[in-house]
């Protein structure tokens, strides 16, 4: 860097240099070895009567505004991520962030002086993490070893995001044939759900991942409260997922006011006359008129379709019907429970080759993606990557996600009956923590020496729905030799 020795910012220039070389030298602690939320011991801070500064060392010397006269802090530090030197202009978020670290202040508590929401500090907090100006201790969402088998990936083992699938009404404007619960539930009271959201929160401080509600059902959108407690997971610095039926375009506006959801996910269950022969006649081009809609208005969303033999042969047509209408379309195998014990799933050879018919679709087709575990036996056999499996971490069942109903109930997965604990009697935590949900966890022992464990495992509800024990039999599907 070439600066002119009269330059009047030429003394603060050698203290962010001199604070450049400190922050080189620093040593960092690993990342197993954080116990606590913790300030990168590399940061320096340096006050100068000059903005821009720190441009002068990120950029390159023809995109460099000169320095004007004006307070502002200088961050340095070394990153743990690619121990590259990062020299930038704080900004009020940066520290705040870090003055609640340093200071150990409860989040509320700060959140109230700043009048600011507490998911405005905990984002701050966790961008300040990913950017390595705070160091977070690992994830305690954390499969144990013995998950790795042959597969040697971390991002298998330890998830970043738990996601709470809450079911918080049984009303619904369809009556799919496949539905696997019309019991009565109340719906969740507003009182009730905002101290629900609290302890989702809470649980995703404490280890140390991001939170994120999956709004559902019955039709999500049709609870007296859906807006108020979409604004109250926003608030609680929530990622917002919405798994529901096409609405208008003026609540999608409204939604969208709020917080963008990850996605919206809404269902189609093969072509037009198949589909409406599950879901009720006008339901798919309804359907088909919301995803444009949505694409619009860039709200991200996605297609899940419940597999059963009747409609294999539609999906790959439905895929093609999907391309530039949806950002994915994948599916679910069927699981036999509710009105679904009606109808009926494919044979096992059958499903397997329609794996592999799949697996050669999304070669041509970007709209297809991958849910079904199962689709790592052919990847495997292949010699082709393996994919993350069906919630990222082979069955998520208890273990990145649970499912919570209306009246309480938790359980590992809302595909089958698997109740695990109470939000009214237990904390998520101890729900979480408990003897049913780490068994979930474990997944099958029939599974136990299978190098695909860590990203496979079946799907527990297809066992179950099968006849089988899910703690002790494998997919009835599995086809891996």
């Amino acid at each position: 860097m070439t600066i002119t020795e009269k330059a009047p910012y030429r003394k603060e220039l050698a203290q962010i240099r001199e604070a450049r070389k400190l922050a080189s030298t620093a040593a960092l602690p690993s990342h197993n070895d954080i116990q606590h939320l913790t300030v990168n011991p590399s940061l320096q801070i340096v006050a100068t009567p000059w903005r821009g500064l720190a441009d002068q060392f990120e950029r390159k010397s023809a995109a460099r505004p000169r320095p004007e006269p004006g307070e502002e802090m200088v961050m340095v530090w070394q990153s743990p991520h690619d121990r590259r030197i990062h020299t930038e202009a704080a900004l009020p978020v940066d520290l705040l962030a870090l003055k609640i670290v340093v200071e150990e202040r409860e989040r509320r508590i700060a959140a109230d002086e700043a009048k600011v929401t507490v998911g405005v500090v905990d984002n701050a907090i966790r961008h300040a993490v990913k950017r390595g100006l705070l160091l977070s201790p690992p994830s305690r969402i954390h499969r144990p070893r013995s998950f790795h088998c042959t597969v040697d990936d971390e991002r298998s083992l330890s998830a970043t995001v738990f996601t709470l699938q809450w079911h918080i009404t049984q009303q619904c404007d369809l009556n799919c044939l496949h539905c696997y619960d019309r019991s009565a539930r109340q719906d969740v009271e507003l009182g009730a759900g905002l101290r629900i959201l609290d302890q989702l929160r809470d649980f995703c401080v404490s280890h140390h991942v991001r939170g994120q509600v999956s709004f559902s059902g019955g039709n999500p959108l049709l609870h007296p409260d859906f807006m108020s407690l979409y604004l109250a997971a926003a608030d609680r610095g929530l990622a917002t997922v919405i798994l529901g039926n096409p609405t208008s375009t003026r609540q999608l506006a409204k939604i969208v006011a709020i917080q963008m959801p990850a996605y919206f996910q809404v269902s189609l269950e093969g072509l037009e006359q198949q589909n409406d022969t599950i879901r009720g006649t006008g339901h798919f081009r309804r359907t088909l008129e919301f995803l444009e809609i949505m694409t619009e208005l860039g709200i991200p969303n996605e297609v899940m379709l419940t597999l059963t033999r009747d409609n294999l042969s539609q999906v790959l047509p439905l895929g093609e019907l999907l391309r530039n209408r949806t950002g994915s379309f994948t599916f679910n195998r069927l699981a036999l429970f509710g009105g679904g014990a009606n109808l009926a799933l494919p044979g096992r050879e059958e499903y397997a080759a329609f794996l592999r018919d799949y697996l050669a679709a999304m070669r041509d087709n970007p709209v297809l993606a991958l849910k079904d575990s199962l689709f790592n036996i052919v990847l495997e056999k292949e010699n082709r990557q393996l994919f993350d499996g069906c919630a990222g971490f082979g069955c998520g069942a208890a273990f990145n996600f649970v499912a919570l109903l209306a009246d309480g109930a938790v359980h590992a997965c809302r595909k089958f009956p698997s109740p695990i604990g109470s939000i009214s009697q237990q904390s998520l935590a101890d729900i979480y923590h408990g003897e049913s949900a780490s068994a979930y966890r474990e997944g099958s022992a029939s599974c136990r020496d299978c190098r695909l464990r860590a990203v496979c495992r079946g799907c527990p509800a297809i066992t179950a729905s099968l006849g089988g024990d899910p703690a002790h039999d494998r997919d009835p599907f599995c086809f891996r030799e």
